[in-house]
Protein backbone atom coordinates (compact mmCIF):
# COMPACT_ATOMS: atom_id res chain seq x y z
CA UNK A 1 0.00 0.00 0.00
CA UNK A 2 1.16 3.33 -0.62
CA UNK A 3 2.16 6.10 1.65
CA UNK A 4 1.38 9.53 1.15
CA UNK A 5 4.67 10.49 0.09
CA UNK A 6 5.14 7.97 -2.05
CA UNK A 7 2.31 9.12 -3.88
CA UNK A 8 3.81 12.46 -3.50
CA UNK A 9 7.39 11.60 -5.24
CA UNK A 10 6.05 9.08 -7.77
CA UNK A 11 4.17 12.06 -9.19
CA UNK A 12 7.76 14.28 -8.80
CA UNK A 13 9.03 11.56 -10.84
CA UNK A 14 6.73 11.56 -13.82
CA UNK A 15 6.84 14.82 -14.12
CA UNK A 16 10.85 15.66 -13.65
CA UNK A 17 12.45 12.27 -14.20
CA UNK A 18 14.29 10.44 -11.88
CA UNK A 19 15.83 11.77 -8.78
CA UNK A 20 19.39 11.42 -6.60
CA UNK A 21 19.14 9.21 -3.45
CA UNK A 22 19.86 12.13 -1.76
CA UNK A 23 16.71 14.28 -2.81
CA UNK A 24 14.71 11.09 -1.90
CA UNK A 25 16.61 10.89 1.32
CA UNK A 26 15.94 14.69 2.11
CA UNK A 27 12.20 14.06 1.08
CA UNK A 28 11.46 11.23 3.25
CA UNK A 29 12.75 12.82 6.38
CA UNK A 30 11.91 16.31 5.77
CA UNK A 31 8.79 16.99 3.61
CA UNK A 32 6.64 19.99 4.89
CA UNK A 33 3.68 17.58 5.02
CA UNK A 34 4.67 14.23 5.22
CA UNK A 35 8.25 13.87 5.92
CA UNK A 36 9.35 11.31 8.72
CA UNK A 37 10.69 14.08 11.30
CA UNK A 38 7.79 16.43 10.51
CA UNK A 39 5.05 14.32 11.21
CA UNK A 40 6.11 12.19 14.61
CA UNK A 41 8.07 11.07 17.59
CA UNK A 42 10.43 8.43 16.31
CA UNK A 43 12.09 7.52 19.55
CA UNK A 44 11.64 4.62 21.90
CA UNK A 45 9.17 1.59 22.22
CA UNK A 46 6.30 3.12 20.33
CA UNK A 47 8.68 4.85 17.67
CA UNK A 48 10.69 2.99 15.27
CA UNK A 49 14.09 2.77 17.11
CA UNK A 50 16.01 3.90 20.07
CA UNK A 51 19.54 5.86 20.81
CA UNK A 52 21.87 5.49 23.60
CA UNK A 53 20.29 8.64 25.68
CA UNK A 54 16.92 6.78 26.03
CA UNK A 55 18.76 3.28 27.04
CA UNK A 56 20.49 4.58 30.14
CA UNK A 57 21.12 7.31 31.76
CA UNK A 58 24.55 6.68 32.42
CA UNK A 59 25.21 7.60 28.51
CA UNK A 60 24.37 11.63 29.03
CA UNK A 61 25.70 11.54 32.87
CA UNK A 62 28.76 10.69 30.98
CA UNK A 63 28.28 12.77 28.34
CA UNK A 64 27.55 15.29 30.97
CA UNK A 65 31.32 14.69 32.68
CA UNK A 66 33.46 15.04 29.48
CA UNK A 67 31.58 18.42 28.62
CA UNK A 68 32.47 19.79 32.68
CA UNK A 69 36.52 18.66 31.57
CA UNK A 70 36.10 20.50 28.13
CA UNK A 71 35.02 23.57 29.91
CA UNK A 72 37.98 23.09 32.22
CA UNK A 73 40.81 22.10 29.63
CA UNK A 74 39.28 25.41 27.47
CA UNK A 75 39.93 27.60 31.18
CA UNK A 76 36.65 27.81 32.38
CA UNK A 77 35.37 30.87 30.94
CA UNK A 78 32.26 32.37 32.72
CA UNK A 79 29.58 32.58 29.79
CA UNK A 80 29.01 29.25 27.82
CA UNK A 81 26.96 28.42 25.29
CA UNK A 82 26.03 24.71 24.72
CA UNK A 83 24.47 23.65 21.62
CA UNK A 84 22.67 20.11 21.34
CA UNK A 85 22.37 18.98 17.58
CA UNK A 86 19.57 17.00 17.12
CA UNK A 87 18.07 16.85 20.62
CA UNK A 88 15.66 13.97 20.13
CA UNK A 89 13.06 14.02 23.01
CA UNK A 90 15.86 15.88 25.51
CA UNK A 91 17.02 13.03 27.40
CA UNK A 92 20.58 13.39 26.73
CA UNK A 93 20.21 17.09 27.26
CA UNK A 94 17.98 17.03 31.10
CA UNK A 95 20.77 14.16 32.32
CA UNK A 96 23.70 16.64 30.75
CA UNK A 97 22.70 19.71 32.89
CA UNK A 98 21.52 17.50 35.48
CA UNK A 99 25.41 16.70 35.85
CA UNK A 100 26.91 19.73 35.38
CA UNK A 101 24.80 21.39 37.76
CA UNK A 102 25.92 19.45 40.64
CA UNK A 103 29.25 19.27 39.26
CA UNK A 104 29.99 22.82 38.23
CA UNK A 105 27.38 25.11 39.63
CA UNK A 106 29.22 28.18 38.04
CA UNK A 107 29.52 26.63 34.58
CA UNK A 108 25.99 25.58 34.93
CA UNK A 109 24.96 29.45 36.29
CA UNK A 110 26.76 30.77 33.38
CA UNK A 111 25.16 28.53 30.13
CA UNK A 112 22.77 28.90 27.89
CA UNK A 113 21.80 26.14 25.97
CA UNK A 114 20.63 26.58 21.80
CA UNK A 115 19.08 23.39 20.53
CA UNK A 116 18.79 22.71 16.63
CA UNK A 117 15.52 21.26 16.02
CA UNK A 118 13.49 21.84 12.66
CA UNK A 119 10.67 19.43 14.16
CA UNK A 120 7.83 20.97 16.15
CA UNK A 121 6.83 18.03 17.37
CA UNK A 122 10.25 17.07 19.27
CA UNK A 123 10.51 20.72 20.18
CA UNK A 124 7.50 20.58 22.09
CA UNK A 125 8.80 17.15 23.94
CA UNK A 126 11.74 18.79 24.33
CA UNK A 127 10.69 21.76 26.46
CA UNK A 128 8.33 19.31 28.31
CA UNK A 129 11.77 17.14 29.59
CA UNK A 130 13.71 19.99 30.15
CA UNK A 131 11.03 22.21 31.81
CA UNK A 132 13.55 22.79 34.75
CA UNK A 133 15.95 24.43 32.80
CA UNK A 134 13.28 26.05 30.76
CA UNK A 135 15.10 29.73 31.47
CA UNK A 136 18.39 28.77 29.87
CA UNK A 137 16.73 27.65 26.32
CA UNK A 138 16.52 28.66 22.96
CA UNK A 139 15.29 26.94 19.86
CA UNK A 140 17.50 27.41 16.59
CA UNK A 141 16.98 26.55 13.06
CA UNK A 142 20.38 26.86 12.17
CA UNK A 143 24.09 27.07 13.96
CA UNK A 144 23.95 30.73 12.30
CA UNK A 145 21.28 31.51 15.08
CA UNK A 146 23.48 30.27 18.07
CA UNK A 147 24.37 33.09 20.76
CA UNK A 148 27.47 34.05 20.44
CA UNK A 149 30.51 33.27 23.31
CA UNK A 150 32.32 30.37 24.10
CA UNK A 151 30.88 26.92 22.91
CA UNK A 152 30.74 23.83 23.97
CA UNK A 153 28.42 21.10 20.95
CA UNK A 154 27.69 17.76 21.36
CA UNK A 155 25.61 16.08 18.69
CA UNK A 156 24.22 11.94 19.24
CA UNK A 157 22.96 10.20 15.77
CA UNK A 158 23.25 14.07 13.50
CA UNK A 159 24.97 13.18 10.92
CA UNK A 160 23.46 9.94 10.32
CA UNK A 161 20.03 12.11 9.25
CA UNK A 162 21.23 14.17 6.65
CA UNK A 163 21.48 12.97 2.86
CA UNK A 164 23.97 11.24 1.05
CA UNK A 165 24.75 10.58 -2.25
CA UNK A 166 25.48 7.29 -3.94
CA UNK A 167 27.16 6.58 -6.95
CA UNK A 168 27.35 3.15 -8.20
CA UNK A 169 30.31 1.81 -10.28
CA UNK A 170 29.82 0.87 -13.72
CA UNK A 171 32.14 -0.18 -16.93
CA UNK A 172 32.67 3.39 -17.41
CA UNK A 173 33.12 4.88 -14.22
CA UNK A 174 30.87 5.76 -11.03
CA UNK A 175 27.66 7.42 -11.77
CA UNK A 176 24.48 8.95 -9.38
CA UNK A 177 22.28 6.15 -8.30
CA UNK A 178 19.20 7.47 -8.34
CA UNK A 179 15.36 6.73 -7.68
CA UNK A 180 13.26 6.19 -10.34
CA UNK A 181 9.91 3.95 -11.21
CA UNK A 182 9.81 0.78 -12.72
CA UNK A 183 7.45 -0.60 -15.17
CA UNK A 184 4.58 -1.14 -12.56
CA UNK A 185 4.84 2.58 -11.08
CA UNK A 186 6.52 1.61 -8.15
CA UNK A 187 9.75 2.94 -7.20
CA UNK A 188 13.16 1.53 -7.88
CA UNK A 189 16.52 2.25 -7.42
CA UNK A 190 18.93 3.45 -11.04
CA UNK A 191 21.98 4.62 -12.44
CA UNK A 192 21.66 8.56 -13.59
CA UNK A 193 23.82 10.45 -15.92
CA UNK A 194 25.82 12.47 -13.32
CA UNK A 195 29.46 10.83 -13.02
CA UNK A 196 31.99 11.05 -9.90
CA UNK A 197 35.33 12.64 -11.02
CA UNK A 198 38.17 9.97 -9.70
CA UNK A 199 39.72 12.60 -7.49
CA UNK A 200 37.08 12.34 -5.22
CA UNK A 201 36.85 8.59 -4.65
CA UNK A 202 39.37 6.49 -2.29
CA UNK A 203 42.53 5.11 -4.00
CA UNK A 204 40.64 1.42 -3.89
CA UNK A 205 38.22 2.58 -6.54
CA UNK A 206 39.57 0.89 -10.11
CA UNK A 207 39.87 -2.41 -7.32
CA UNK A 208 36.57 -2.64 -7.53
CA UNK A 209 33.79 -4.68 -9.36
CA UNK A 210 30.93 -3.06 -11.03
CA UNK A 211 28.10 -2.62 -9.13
CA UNK A 212 30.51 -1.20 -6.15
CA UNK A 213 28.31 1.89 -4.35
CA UNK A 214 30.35 4.71 -3.11
CA UNK A 215 28.58 7.32 -0.27
CA UNK A 216 29.35 10.90 -0.34
CA UNK A 217 27.61 13.40 1.72
CA UNK A 218 28.49 17.37 1.03
CA UNK A 219 25.39 18.00 2.99
CA UNK A 220 27.05 16.34 5.90
CA UNK A 221 30.39 18.13 5.40
CA UNK A 222 29.12 21.48 5.11
CA UNK A 223 27.64 20.81 8.98
CA UNK A 224 31.07 19.91 9.73
CA UNK A 225 32.31 23.18 8.40
CA UNK A 226 29.82 25.47 9.94
CA UNK A 227 30.46 23.50 13.48
CA UNK A 228 34.24 23.98 12.71
CA UNK A 229 34.13 27.96 11.81
CA UNK A 230 31.60 28.48 15.26
CA UNK A 231 34.29 26.87 16.58
CA UNK A 232 37.19 28.62 15.19
CA UNK A 233 35.76 32.32 15.81
CA UNK A 234 34.11 31.58 19.47
CA UNK A 235 36.33 29.14 20.80
CA UNK A 236 35.57 25.78 22.00
CA UNK A 237 35.03 22.06 21.77
CA UNK A 238 32.58 20.23 19.96
CA UNK A 239 31.86 16.19 20.70
CA UNK A 240 30.37 14.19 18.08
CA UNK A 241 29.06 10.94 18.13
CA UNK A 242 27.48 8.49 15.52
CA UNK A 243 27.32 5.04 13.65
CA UNK A 244 29.63 4.66 10.66
CA UNK A 245 33.88 4.12 9.86
CA UNK A 246 36.97 5.79 10.52
CA UNK A 247 38.17 4.90 7.30
CA UNK A 248 36.50 6.40 3.84
CA UNK A 249 34.99 3.25 2.01
CA UNK A 250 32.62 1.24 -0.38
CA UNK A 251 29.67 -0.16 0.41
CA UNK A 252 26.00 0.68 0.33
CA UNK A 253 24.79 1.68 3.73
CA UNK A 254 21.44 3.23 3.03
CA UNK A 255 19.00 1.38 5.14
CA UNK A 256 15.75 2.52 6.74
CA UNK A 257 13.94 1.43 10.25
CA UNK A 258 10.22 0.75 10.87
CA UNK A 259 8.99 -0.09 14.32
CA UNK A 260 12.26 -1.10 15.55
CA UNK A 261 12.77 -3.22 12.63
CA UNK A 262 14.83 -3.12 8.95
CA UNK A 263 12.85 -1.87 6.30
CA UNK A 264 13.36 -1.62 2.26
CA UNK A 265 14.52 2.19 2.23
CA UNK A 266 11.87 2.19 -1.11
CA UNK A 267 8.73 0.77 -0.03
CA UNK A 268 7.63 3.33 3.20
CA UNK A 269 9.02 7.07 2.35
CA UNK A 270 7.73 9.14 5.36
CA UNK A 271 6.42 6.45 7.61
CA UNK A 272 10.12 4.90 8.41
CA UNK A 273 13.65 6.32 9.77
CA UNK A 274 16.38 6.85 6.49
CA UNK A 275 19.61 6.68 7.52
CA UNK A 276 23.33 5.88 6.41
CA UNK A 277 26.74 5.24 7.87
CA UNK A 278 28.79 8.52 8.92
CA UNK A 279 31.80 8.63 7.23
CA UNK A 280 34.02 9.85 10.02
CA UNK A 281 37.21 10.35 7.83
CA UNK A 282 35.74 13.06 5.72
CA UNK A 283 34.47 14.99 8.63
CA UNK A 284 38.21 15.03 9.93
CA UNK A 285 39.15 16.26 6.62
CA UNK A 286 37.10 19.14 6.87
CA UNK A 287 37.98 19.99 10.52
CA UNK A 288 42.03 19.75 9.47
CA UNK A 289 41.53 22.22 6.23
CA UNK A 290 39.97 24.43 8.59
CA UNK A 291 42.98 23.99 10.96
CA UNK A 292 41.31 22.78 14.03
CA UNK A 293 42.64 20.19 16.55
CA UNK A 294 41.11 16.95 16.00
CA UNK A 295 41.30 14.63 19.04
CA UNK A 296 42.42 11.06 18.35
CA UNK A 297 38.32 9.52 17.19
CA UNK A 298 37.26 6.77 19.28
CA UNK A 299 34.86 3.91 19.43
CA UNK A 300 31.97 4.13 21.45
CA UNK A 301 32.65 1.35 24.03
CA UNK A 302 36.67 2.95 24.59
CA UNK A 303 35.04 7.15 25.01
CA UNK A 304 32.08 5.42 27.62
CA UNK A 305 34.87 3.13 29.89
CA UNK A 306 37.51 5.67 29.81
CA UNK A 307 34.45 7.96 31.25
CA UNK A 308 34.07 5.37 33.88
CA UNK A 309 31.14 3.55 32.72
CA UNK A 310 32.33 0.88 34.96
CA UNK A 311 32.38 2.50 38.62
CA UNK A 312 29.33 4.92 37.34
CA UNK A 313 27.45 1.98 36.80
CA UNK A 314 28.09 0.00 39.96
CA UNK A 315 27.47 3.28 42.25
CA UNK A 316 23.86 3.46 40.10
CA UNK A 317 23.14 0.11 40.99
CA UNK A 318 25.15 0.04 44.85
CA UNK A 319 21.89 -1.00 47.39
CA UNK A 320 19.17 -1.44 44.45
CA UNK A 321 17.42 -4.89 43.65
CA UNK A 322 18.65 -7.72 41.71
CA UNK A 323 16.67 -6.74 39.22
CA UNK A 324 17.36 -3.22 38.68
CA UNK A 325 20.88 -4.36 38.89
CA UNK A 326 20.31 -6.58 36.04
CA UNK A 327 18.80 -3.69 33.72
CA UNK A 328 22.14 -1.66 34.77
CA UNK A 329 24.43 -3.76 33.47
CA UNK A 330 22.40 -5.24 30.35
CA UNK A 331 22.31 -0.98 29.75
CA UNK A 332 26.00 -0.49 30.17
CA UNK A 333 26.57 -3.85 27.82
CA UNK A 334 23.87 -1.95 25.41
CA UNK A 335 25.85 1.13 25.12
CA UNK A 336 30.01 0.01 25.26
CA UNK A 337 29.88 -4.07 24.13
CA UNK A 338 31.17 -5.09 20.94
CA UNK A 339 27.91 -7.61 20.43
CA UNK A 340 25.92 -7.81 17.21
CA UNK A 341 23.21 -5.86 19.23
CA UNK A 342 25.63 -3.63 21.27
CA UNK A 343 26.79 0.10 20.41
CA UNK A 344 30.38 -0.13 21.60
CA UNK A 345 32.23 -1.17 18.05
CA UNK A 346 29.24 0.48 15.64
CA UNK A 347 29.29 4.14 17.15
CA UNK A 348 32.00 6.53 16.91
CA UNK A 349 33.04 9.29 19.10
CA UNK A 350 34.65 12.34 17.33
CA UNK A 351 35.95 15.43 19.30
CA UNK A 352 37.02 18.81 17.86
CA UNK A 353 38.84 21.91 19.23
CA UNK A 354 39.70 25.44 18.27
CA UNK A 355 43.18 24.98 19.72
CA UNK A 356 45.74 21.63 20.91
CA UNK A 357 44.73 20.41 24.16
CA UNK A 358 44.50 17.15 25.94
CA UNK A 359 40.97 15.39 26.43
CA UNK A 360 39.97 12.26 28.55
CA UNK A 361 39.88 9.95 27.14
CA UNK A 362 40.67 10.78 23.43
CA UNK A 363 44.58 12.32 24.50
CA UNK A 364 47.08 11.42 27.03
CA UNK A 365 47.38 13.54 29.58
CA UNK A 366 50.25 16.84 28.99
Amino acid sequence: MSTPLQKKIAAMIRESGPMPVSTYFNLCLADNEHGYYKTRDPFGKAGDFTTAPEISQLFGELIGVFLVHAWQRNGEPDHTVLIEGGPGRGTMMADILNVIATLQPRLYDGLRVNLLETSPALRSKQAETLQAHRPKLKWIDNLGEAAEGFTMIVANELFDAIATRQFIKTANGFFERVVGLDDNGNLSFGIGPAQLEKTALPKEADRQPEGTIFETSPAREALMADICERLATQGGTALLIDYGHLRSGFGDTLQALRGHAFDPPLAHPGEADLTSHVDFEALVKVAIAQKLHVHPPLHQGDFLSGLGLGPRASALGRGRDAETQRKIVESATRLAGDGPDDMGDLFKVLAISHTSIALTPFDKAD
